[in-house]
C-alpha cells in the first residue's frame, strides 16, 4: 500500500517520466510509512523538488505521520477511512483500495468522467454532467447490471472504458445506438446496438 499511494501522490499533475526518479529516491530514503513520518519535512520538500505543488509533498508527509501514529503504520483499506487522511480525496482512495486493497472501487477522474458521458449518451456538457456522470457509472455498477457480472468488474469496466481509446471509436449505450458491435453492447448494456 505505501508504494501504491506514494505513486498516486506523485503522478498527480505530473507525468511519470518526471516522477520515476523521484520515485525511486523517496523509496530508496524513506523504504516505509513510518520512514516517512519520521523524516523531516524539510528533507520531504528537497527530495519533491521539481515536482511542484508543494501542498502534495507537506500532505504526504503529514499522512504518513497519521498513518504511523493512528494506525499502527498500516494504510486503512477502504475508500472512507483512505479519504480521511491528509492529502487524500476521492480520487485517490478510490485507486488505492482498488489497486493496493483488491476493492471494488471505481476511481474516477476527468477522463473517466468524459467516457462515461459518451457512454451514457449524457448530452449536459462537463462539468455540469458530473453528477450525471458519476449516477451512471454508479448504476453500471451495481450487481444487476450485466455489465457487473463476470469477471472482476473493475476489469471489465477498465477494458470497456479503455476500448474507445484503443480503438478510436466513441460508444454511447443509448438504448437504440452502440458505436462498437452489437454483440459488445449487448454484453456491457443488455441492449443491441449499432456502429455509427
Amino acid at each position: 500500500p505505501y508504494k501504491v499511494w506514494l505513486s498516486e501522490i506523485m503522478l498527480q499533475q505530473t507525468t511519470v517520466k518526471t516522477v520515476t526518479p523521484r520515485f525511486i529516491d523517496f523509496v530508496r530514503r524513506w523504504p516505509d510509512v513510518n520512514a516517512l513520518a519520521w523524516g523531516e519535512l524539510g528533507e520531504v520538500l528537497a527530495a519533491w523538488a521539481g515536482l511542484g505543488y508543494y501542498a502534495r509533498a507537506r500532505n504526504l508527509h503529514a499522512c504518513a505521520r497519521v498513518v504511523a501514529k493512528e494506525h499502527g503504520g498500516k494504510f486503512p483499506d477502504t475508500e472512507e477511512a483512505l479519504r480521511a487522511l491528509p492529502g487524500i480525496g476521492a480520487y485517490t482512495s478510490a485507486a488505492i483500495a482498488a489497486i493496493a486493497f483488491g476493492r471494488q472501487a471505481s476511481p474516477v477522474d476527468g477522463n473517466i468522467e468524459r467516457v462515461i458521458a459518451r457512454l451514457f449518451a449524457i448530452e449536459t456538457p462537463l462539468p455540469a454532467a458530473k453528477p450525471r456522470a458519476r449516477a451512471a457509472l454508479s448504476s453500471a455498477l451495481s450487481t444487476k447490471a450485466p455489465i457487473a457480472r463476470g469477471p472482476p468488474r473493475g476489469l471489465r469496466l477498465i477494458l470497456f472504458m479503455l476500448a474507445p481509446v484503443i480503438f478510436g471509436r466513441v460508444y454511447t449505450m443509448a438504448p437504440d445506438v452502440c458505436a462498437w458491435h452489437e454483440d459488445l453492447c449487448r454484453t456491457f448494456t443488455g441492449v443491441a446496438g449499432t456502429r455509427r
